[in-house]
């Protein structure tokens, strides 16, 4: 983080809101980041319970630059925002904020960074079928980016959440071309959505920090072939991931995505060109350490 003595009236200050939030690696990250460029902001992180109280407290705040959203604010912060795209209110969930002159934009970094961290491990889904694990706000951002932009066969849904399940699967049906089905997460319906998924996208906090050793998986239904892709990436490998790789399986830690997101995230914030490579080699001196 900026020196102290760096802080100044007009320093710009970002902020994760979450709950929980302490184990966010946000701060360290963007604020390694605005140290290499010599930016004058600062980030911090905030345990909040209501969304919309923080950003009437954002808005009030004319140094409050920027903020992301984390779990579980993302889908219900959108209500609050004044300003939103077409693509991200279709999705229904954001992660970031940008105060402009008090004005709130929000948008999304979720989807675009799972997106490319998929792409860059080299997975092609072109005809392939998606099982997706949680029906959240992040869950949300990536089912819509990869049934527009993938390809996909099929996306299938599962979640305890029939509230949240029925709403996701409906928007998607309704905003995408792809073949969307979904189930109550069970022990029966997730062994047998496990036969036909090409790609497992978990997207719950099961085996976050600090309960790594949680998994919604059972090993045993790994298939060869399949892809696993973690969004928790604290731990760097999740027990889900490591049982996977046990497996045969090609594993996407969850890291990837979180800097790829952070990036854009980074840029929204500033304006200015993330350098990258500090905030990974941050986030990785983190999580090994």
């Amino acid at each position: 983080m900026r020196r102290l003595t760096s802080i100044s009236t007009s320093t710009q200050i970002c902020a994760i809101i979450g709950n929980p939030v302490a184990h966010s690696l946000s701060p360290a990250i963007h604020n390694a980041a605005f140290e290499e460029l010599d930016l004058d902001f600062a980030y911090v992180a905030f345990r909040v319970e209501n969304a919309r109280n923080a950003l009437a407290g954002m808005r009030a705040l004319e140094n409050f630059r920027g903020m992301s959203v984390t779990i579980p604010h993302k889908v219900e912060i959108i209500k609050h925002v004044d300003e939103i795209s077409d693509l991200d209110r279709h999705i229904g969930s954001i992660n970031t904020i940008i105060n402009e002159d008090g004005r709130l934009v929000g948008l999304g970094t979720d989807g675009p960074g799972a997106l490319k961290t998929i792409k860059d491990a080299g997975v092609d889904l072109e005809g392939r079928n998606v099982l997706m694990l949680g029906a959240g706000g992040a869950a949300r951002a990536i089912a819509f980016t990869l049934a527009q932009n993938a390809g996909l066969a099929r996306i299938a849904l599962l979640d305890i959440d029939a509230a949240m399940l029925e709403q996701l699967s409906s928007d998607l049906e309704a905003g995408t071309n792809v073949n969307i089905v979904s189930d109550a997460l069970t022990e029966a319906t997730l062994a047998d959505h496990m036969l036909h998924g090409d790609l497992i996208v978990h997207c719950t906090p099961v085996g976050m920090h600090p309960h790594e050793d949680s998994s919604l998986i059972p090993p045993e239904l790994f298939r060869p072939e399949q892809v696993v892709f973690d969004v928790v990436y604290n731990p760097l490998k999740t027990r889900l991931l490591a049982q996977a790789e046990a497996r045969g399986l090609k594993i996407i830690s969850g890291v990837e995505m979180f800097i790829n997101q952070a990036v854009l995230q980074f840029e929204h914030f500033t304006g200015h060109d993330a350098p990258e490579d500090v905030m990974r080699r941050v986030v990785m001196e983190h999580l090994l350490s």
